[in-house]
């Protein structure tokens, strides 16, 4: 474990030794109850300090041992901030030493901002097995494919044995279902092993509905004065909310040095609502960065968030909250209605032309002031200031596949010579990409929404789930609704494991080699590892084609264009963007045979250049001596 930081929570380990430490501030009595052995149950009384927190020091509890917490003589409960719990998060919490494992990454440093390529997957869905040590034999596959780190969906424990991550209830223990914590600390070790960074998205705005046993302890986890889109809000700002922001922070740090990651996704930022005057991600981040004080490792945060408040990734000498990235749900809206025509829920807000898919590549995201529709407000702020390095685009993720009624993936929708295209202009800009896992060979399979809790709860969220549709135009009729899975139904959950042996069939095989191809020239370009604002331009050509010109100085200068809709002649005579770097070769096009089993070739004169597309695609080009 890494010494600058130990655990203030939950049971840990010092030498022979057990802490415990729980809040419980209306509570008089706090009981360790440990599980029966040989007919006895030991029980340990906690002593209870002014600001309301439950601790003791006991030596008969080794590691491994299972334990309850009992509350003023009654029930037992499982510790609210348990590092694991075997038996799913209604049994018993076990004491966890981290510092039983053998960590091999002394040397690690992490991977910044200006190289990270980002590679989504879900633990229980990524491959047949399901678990961390199955995910950590893939390693190599993804370090071949070009990305630069994982980022695993939440892992913390939930009710029932499958979920697509975000009703976790157990916050501090990764999913029993996926394996041990040390199996996840393998998983880390065996990533930085191959050079791959491990990012972990954490849901700090909500509690999962089914196990979670923080208000158990203490009402005053949830705010008297806020809602959330999942009920009462988390109290970041009202009474004993220190202990609460506390609660959140140590959850954070425990990730960073009892796991090693090496950055956090936020979820939902936008439903943590802080009326403080010091926003708790500002804290956060501002913890995470002193607890790593004299370390050489970095580890960054970034989160969701539809406001696009510039503020956030600004620092808190500037008034900022000091994030380090944010994720741009506007570059996907933009290229979803341009490409597959969405217009239901917030993609009224986007329309998907040429010009906008351009200022929103320029600006980092589309809203920076501006009256949006779906939100009936003034949306964003100004972006000017904030280099590209801290916004991630992708053109799918978790949310916006799984969240739509079929789970179905952009290339179910659209041609895949359009989908190269698509992912051309995604690798050349100089923000850090994110790919959803088997985005890279084109997977067939969808990403649904699935759970798995108690009949009861379980209803609730199917109708739920329905209900949500309604107000999309396909959906109107109740009964096209009931086509929607049932996210309790095994088979949804079935249905989204990834098919690995179709790499191997095409077309999945050409769009692997193609990914590997365009991450490989992300990696190695001179011009593409430029990845300032000063280092790219782009211009909307005509209503379906992108110029994007990559340079720095000393180095050849990159030029993609990219036609997004139909077939026609694109001349770049007398283009600034192709007039500036000199004479061109050709570097690869998106109708290359290696990138897919019918290739259209377009005719192309170097000459200018001047490209006759048969059909949608890109082509790069690269600047030569005169």
């Amino acid at each position: 474990m890494n010494i600058a930081w130990q655990p203030s929570l939950g049971a840990w380990r010092q030498g022979n030794l057990t802490h415990f430490r729980v809040w419980a501030p209306e509570v008089r009595q706090i009981e360790v109850v440990l599980e029966p052995e040989l007919d006895k149950t030991p029980t340990f009384a906690l002593h209870k300090s002014s600001d309301g927190y439950f601790q003791g020091t006991i030596d008969e509890v080794a590691s491994g041992a299972l334990y309850w917490y009992q509350i003023d003589g009654q029930g037992l409960y499982p510790d609210s901030a348990s590092r694991f719990q075997p038996q799913g998060v209604h049994g018993p919490s076990q004491v966890i030493d981290p510092a039983e494992f053998a960590w091999t990454d002394g040397e690690w440093k992490g991977v910044g901002l200006e190289d990270l390529i980002l590679y989504e997957l879900h633990v229980g869905t990524f491959t047949p097995a399901g678990t961390f040590a199955a995910a950590a034999e893939r390693l190599p596959l993804l370090r071949q494919l070009g990305v630069t780190a994982v980022e695993l969906m939440p892992v913390a424990d939930f009710a029932g044995d499958r979920n697509w991550g975000y009703d976790g209830a157990a916050l501090f223990a990764p999913a029993r279902c996926y394996g041990t914590p040390d199996d996840l600390r393998r998983f880390v070790d065996c990533a930085h092993q191959f050079g791959l960074a491990v990012h972990l998205d954490v849901v700090y705005n909500h509690f999962g509905p089914d196990g979670a046993y923080a208000g158990v302890f203490s009402p005053y986890y949830f705010s008297s004065k806020h809602k959330s889109p999942w009920g009462a809000a988390i109290n970041f700002d009202g009474a004993h909310s220190a202990q609460v922001r506390n609660f959140f922070l140590e959850n954070a740090l425990h990730w960073i040095h009892e796991y090693h990651v090496d950055g956090l996704r936020l979820d939902a930022t936008h439903a943590i609502i802080d009326e403080s005057p010091r926003h708790f991600l500002a804290e956060l981040s501002g913890a995470v960065r002193k607890s790593l004080e004299g370390f050489h490792r970095s580890v960054l945060v970034i989160a969701e968030d539809v406001r696009n408040l510039a503020r956030m990734v600004k620092p808190e000498v500037e008034k900022g909250w000091g994030l380090d990235g944010v994720w741009s749900d506007d570059f996907h809206h933009q290229m979803r209605r341009c490409l597959a025509g969405d217009q239901d829920g917030y993609y009224q807000d986007f329309e998907g032309t040429m010009e906008d898919i351009v200022q929103t590549a320029r600006r980092g995201w589309f809203y920076s002031g501006q009256y949006a529709r779906f939100f009936g407000q003034l949306r964003g702020t100004d972006s000017a200031e904030i280099p590209p390095s801290r916004f991630v685009f992708f053109l799918q993720n978790h949310d916006q596949v799984g969240n739509r009624a079929f789970g179905d993936r952009l290339h179910h929708q659209i041609d895949l010579a359009v989908y190269r295209a698509a992912t051309t202009l995604l690798l050349l800009l100089p923000h850090p990409p994110l790919l959803f896992m088997g985005q890279e060979w084109a997977a067939s399979t969808p990403f649904q929404y699935f759970t798995n809790h108690h009949p009861e709860l379980g209803k609730l969220v199917k109708e739920g789930r329905r209900n949500e549709f309604s107000g999309f135009a396909v959906f109107a009729d109740p009964k096209s609704r009931e086509r929607i899975p049932d996210p309790q139904e095994m088979e949804t959950f079935e249905a989204s494991r990834l098919k690995w042996e179709e790499r191997e069939a095409e077309p999945h095989h050409s769009t692997l080699r193609f990914y590997t191809r365009l991450l490989a020239l992300r990696l190695r370009e001179p011009a593409l590892r430029a990845r300032g604002r000063e280092n790219f331009e782009i211009e909307a050509l005509n209503d379906s084609v992108l110029v994007i010109r990559r340079h720095a100085t000393s180095v050849p200068t990159l030029l993609g264009v990219i036609r997004l809709r139909g077939a026609g002649r694109d001349s770049l005579r007398k283009n600034p963007y192709a007039d500036a770097s000199g004479q061109w070769e050709l570097l690869l096009t998106t109708e290359d045979r290696p990138f897919t089993p019918d290739p259209a070739p377009p005719l192309i004169e170097l000459s200018g250049p001047v490209i006759d597309f048969a059909r949608p695609g890109a082509v790069i080009f690269k600047s030569s001596d005169r």
